[in-house]
């Protein structure tokens, strides 16, 4: 047990102190939201996508691999979708319109692109986001308190608890800048854990061992790229689901961030090759755990939840402790940690600045100085981090067979069908209007709660939701929406408006 400890302490150690040096340039809003404009493209990508993969790529997609076989696959091709049309497509144009409109957060960029005179476009944004991320940054520390029960024997609720105290010190410490580097040093964790694992458990297996003979025996289903029974309309609502899934990198806040923060377009056409690398190489090797972890640790009869666990989300720590020696289950306790961390402190960060600069500040015309509005964005981020917990503990009573697959996609999918297709008509429709946004991003936040908690529950066309899950209809709804409100009340103005802002930034 010493050596887990071991390497947890020194992953620690490494966060807090890159928190320390971040907090010495810390001294006003725009450093604490946007880290001053100033990350390159390492840090930015590495940034980027740790911060969309969070504990469902460690534990979710894992357990996805364990559960379905090879048909999890199509999850990496839905994530390679979504992360090349947003930093190839829509990355460059979104940081040459939040430069040319001097904006701090997305909800900035949106009052400036909207050209609106009323609030109701800055309330609706910030108190959207602030919903659903608390109920994303809940899933990512109900993980903290599964990997900390799992990994070290812990009590679940201390757990929690703990992974709340490690991510709030640095989050309130060093802002955006302490969260991105952590990011990158934790990205970078995350990816050698992963890639690693699969590549050594297949080079412990003998001459003898058929992997996939032994997978079609177990349940012929696993080794099918659709599913058992193939393509069926089911299998492909599951499969449509899994893929779609990569949506949610087309305009969430949280990964915007990082494209508003570069330093310029310059390290966006570097970083977008790293960006793709890592997450076919994470995603990959992730979905490649589960299905090696299936073949590994089950049998033809056996129930893999019996074996590992609630959605096969145990099959990663199960395989850590059955290839490598205790001291390196360390570095897996911080690959899970480090998975979740970055989620939740880019979160906290979107959250308490959208706050701060989009309601207090805008709304309220309360100024502060530069000192001051750093203050108050840190308890913002206390607030948010201890309501997200409480969040998590109730749930973990209401609920407790839920998966960490479940509850991190609820969250995902409700961020993604509020800004997503708002965020990318806004870049590349001239025609879209502000009571477009507003109706689009009303109508995401209401077909997420309908999809999974209406829609799911009905005969017949209830298990086509519950297969796809919520991001695919909610999108779609979301987009329909802001698309025929647009049509039917035009803005001319607007359109020339932003015709001139577009020629500005060429």
């Amino acid at each position: 047990m010493i050596e887990k400890y071991s390497m947890l302490f020194l992953y620690l150690a490494v966060l807090v102190s890159l928190s320390i040096i971040a907090s010495k340039r810390v001294k006003n809003i725009k450093d604490y939201v946007t880290g001053n404009k100033t990350l390159g493209y390492w840090v930015a990508a590495f940034s980027a996508q740790a911060t969309g993969e969070s504990a469902w790529l460690l534990l979710g997609v894992t357990g996805m691999g364990a559960m379905v076989g090879f048909s999890a696959y199509w999850v990496v091709v839905g994530e390679m979708f979504g992360v090349a049309v947003a930093w190839f497509l829509m990355a460059e144009r979104y940081k040459k319109l939040t430069d040319h409109y001097d904006s701090l957060t997305m909800t900035d960029y949106l009052v400036s692109r909207f050209k609106v005179k009323t609030h109701t476009l800055r309330w609706i944004a910030s108190l959207s986001l602030a919903i659903f991320i608390l109920i994303y940054i809940s899933a990512q520390i109900d993980a903290t308190g599964s990997a900390f029960e799992r990994f070290l024997d812990w009590d679940y609720h201390t757990g929690a608890a703990v992974g709340f105290i490690i991510v709030v010190i640095y989050s309130v410490m060093g802002g955006f800048l302490a969260v991105a580097w952590t990011d990158m040093f934790q990205g970078l964790i995350m990816m050698l854990s992963l890639v690693v694992l699969p590549i050594t458990a297949f080079l412990m297996l003998g001459p003898s061992d058929h992997v996939y003979d032994t997978l079609k025996n177990i349940d012929p289903g696993l080794v099918n790229i659709w599913g058992l029974g193939g393509l069926t309309p089911m299998n492909f609502a599951i499969v449509l689901g899994m893929m779609l899934i990569g949506l949610g990198f087309l305009g969430s806040p949280q990964v915007f961030a990082r494209f508003l923060s570069i330093r310029d377009i310059n390290e966006i056409k570097r970083g977008r090759w790293v960006a793709l690398c890592f997450t076919f190489l994470v995603d990959t090797s992730a979905v490649s755990i589960g299905v090696l972890g299936r073949y590994l640790f089950t049998k033809a009869g056996t129930d893999p939840v019996e074996i590992l666990g609630n959605g096969a989300q145990n099959v990663l720590p199960t395989m850590v402790e059955y290839v490598f020696p205790v001291i390196l289950v360390g570095l897996y306790v911080a690959a899970v940690l480090s998975a979740i961390m970055s989620t939740v402190s880019s979160l906290l960060i979107v959250a308490a600045g959208s706050i701060t600069h989009d309601i207090y500040r805008k709304i309220f015309n309360a100024e502060l100085d530069g000192v001051k509005s750093a203050r108050f964005s840190r308890w913002l981020t206390i607030i948010f981090a201890a309501i997200a917990l409480a969040i998590a503990l109730v749930i973990s009573f209401l609920s407790p067979t839920r998966t960490i697959f479940w509850f991190v996609i609820f969250g995902w999918s409700g961020i993604a069908a509020i800004f997503c297709p708002m965020i990318i008509m806004s870049l590349f429709w001239k025609g879209f209007t502000a009571r477009g946004a507003i109706a689009s991003m009303i109508a995401g936040f209401i077909m997420t709660i309908l999809s999974k908690f209406v829609f799911s529950e009905m005969d017949g066309i209830g298990v086509y939701f519950v297969a796809m899950e919520t991001m695919p209809p909610a999108f779609l709804f979301s987009f329909v929406v802001g698309y025929i409100v647009s049509i039917i009340s035009p803005d001319q103005n607007l359109r020339e408006s932003y015709q001139k802002d577009l020629s500005k930034i060429k």
